[in-house]
């Protein structure tokens, strides 16, 4: 992925996983990650977008699945979305592993 993450990156995975049941959330979270990460490389390598991930933010992963309206930051479900991908983000962080794209 690159960086840095802004917080347009963290709504867009959120909106993704809004969409799916929340037993499937974890799962397609680290897709994304993954496809990101999978863009970043494909772009470093042959300076163009990915075909499927895109330019390698978190963004244009996320923007691959369909995406739930932006709804308030009070919203209960959207909000355990978003502290999902918050905490992958910082496991990323600190560890270096993105997965694979799947």
């Amino acid at each position: 992925m690159i960086r840095p993450v802004l917080p347009g990156d963290v709504s867009a995975v959120a909106r993704a996983l809004l969409l799916v049941p929340a037993a499937e959330r974890l799962a397609l979270c680290r897709r994304i990650f993954g496809g990101a990460a999978e863009a970043a490389v494909y772009g470093r390598l042959y300076c163009r977008l990915h075909p499927r991930w895109g330019d390698g933010s978190l963004s244009a992963a996320a923007r691959r699945y369909a995406l739930a309206d932006e709804p308030f930051l009070d919203d209960p479900a959207y909000l355990d979305c978003t502290r999902l991908v918050l905490r992958e983000l910082a496991s990323v962080l600190e560890t270096g592993r993105e997965g694979p794209a799947g």
